[in-house]
């Protein structure tokens, strides 16, 4: 309980935490979560391998078509999953299939399981934990379409809003980002 016995209502204050993206990732699911934990007090960075010689900014998709452009906190090269409380993986069909083909990415992903700090991922996001080798024996949901990728690595994959396995929470997509951000909010709390 906070002062006077209300509760915190910045639960996260003091918390670090990076959200791994490039080109293509779906902005609501950039968005939302980072929204969401900021407003829980956590400090959020947006970490990517994108080359800063665009201004630092990686050009994220909205649903149908392109959306807005994001600055880059932390370049991959320079992140330390040290200096981080948790990880967010959104999705995006482009996003993961960019990311799940750069050996740095994966490992910093794989780094965070390794160490025992929470992972949030929706939609497509789960590719990366599949290219991480990170799922044998969870239990998980994603975009319908990863089902097969998903129990091919070894998981179980149901069709829920969100489902948490031990310090990863996931979702299947931007209908469910209610549940999911107040889910991720708990998580890192937690860590």
């Amino acid at each position: 309980m906070g002062l006077f016995g209300f509760g915190n209502k910045q639960p996260l204050a003091g918390k670090r935490i990076a959200i791994i993206a490039t080109e293509g990732v779906e902005q609501v699911e950039l968005t939302s979560p980072r929204k969401a934990l900021e407003k829980a007090g956590a400090t959020v960075e947006l970490v990517s391998p994108h080359k800063l010689i665009k201004g630092g900014k990686i050009k994220a998709w909205n649903l149908v078509k392109w959306g807005d452009s994001f600055k880059i906190d932390v370049n991959l090269s320079q992140a330390k999953v040290s200096a981080y409380d948790g990880l967010h993986v959104p999705g995006g069909v482009i996003n993961p299939d960019i990311l799940r083909m750069n050996t740095d990415a994966v490992e910093f992903v794989r780094s965070f399981f390794e160490a025992g700090k929470p992972v949030s991922s929706i939609c497509h996001g789960p590719w990366m934990l599949i290219e991480a080798e990170v799922l044998r024996g969870r239990t998980l949901t994603s975009w319908p379409s990863l089902k097969k990728d998903i129990r091919n690595a070894g998981a179980n994959w149901v069709n829920e809003e969100f489902v948490r396995d031990g310090r990863l929470v996931t979702s299947r997509g931007p209908q469910d980002l209610h549940a999911f951000n107040k889910q991720i909010t708990k998580l890192f709390e937690e860590a």
